[in-house]
């Protein structure tokens, strides 16, 4: 099971911002967030949601709702 867990680095040591209970050797994928989290969640949903409403189907219903 994959869990996130919010964290910051401090001192070059990934220190998680709520208590968690880890065996020790637990693995994690560490994934770093720039400073402005708003652009960076931005730009990585913009093709996904690009691919959901950037189709000709969609643009039917619109024409509907428009008449």
């Amino acid at each position: 099971m994959m869990n996130t867990i919010l964290a910051v680095i401090r001192e070059g040591k990934i220190v998680p911002l709520e208590a968690v209970q880890l065996p020790e050797g637990t693995r994690a994928l560490v994934t770093l967030l720039p400073e402005d989290e708003a652009h960076f969640w931005l730009t990585a949903s913009e093709s996904s949601l690009r691919e959901i409403w950037g189709n000709v189907e969609d643009d039917i219903y619109a024409e509907l709702l428009e008449e």
